[in-house]
């Protein structure tokens, strides 16, 4: 879904104007981003939590030369749902979405990125 759907969906079910909800929509992602900047976090209750967390330095290919790059340590905006989501993330399981999304991930269409809690505990096992 994109903004532009969000939008529309919003206007469609509360009959406000379409260019309103736009600007409430920017505004609360513009402050999302703003609070991430300049608090590191942001806990949206029911939802989950947004955190800033660093990316260690680490070494990579090139995947045209093959030569070994240095790639610098970063800062990257993690996602933590929470439990009403993920409760409902997970009463997906046998239906067709999720379905297309275990054909996309065979197909190499998408990727499942480990964020660092789950490799760290992965390690601990």
């Amino acid at each position: 879904m994109t903004k532009k759907e969000i939008v529309k969906t919003i206007s469609e079910e509360t009959g406000i104007n379409q260019q309103v909800i736009k600007s409430i929509v920017q505004r609360t992602f513009d402050s999302i981003v703003t609070t991430l900047v300049e608090e590191g976090r942001i806990e949206l209750r029911n939802f989950g939590v947004f955190q800033v967390r660093p990316r260690a330095a680490r070494k990579a290919r090139n995947p045209r030369t093959g030569r070994q790059v240095e790639v610098p340590e970063k800062f990257v905006v993690t996602f933590k749902p929470g439990k009403i989501m993920e409760q409902k993330v997970n009463s997906i399981e046998e239906t067709p979405l999720a379905q297309l999304i275990r054909n996309e991930m065979a197909s190499g269409k998408l990727e499942i990125e480990l964020d660092d809690e789950v490799d760290d505990q992965a390690s601990d096992s």
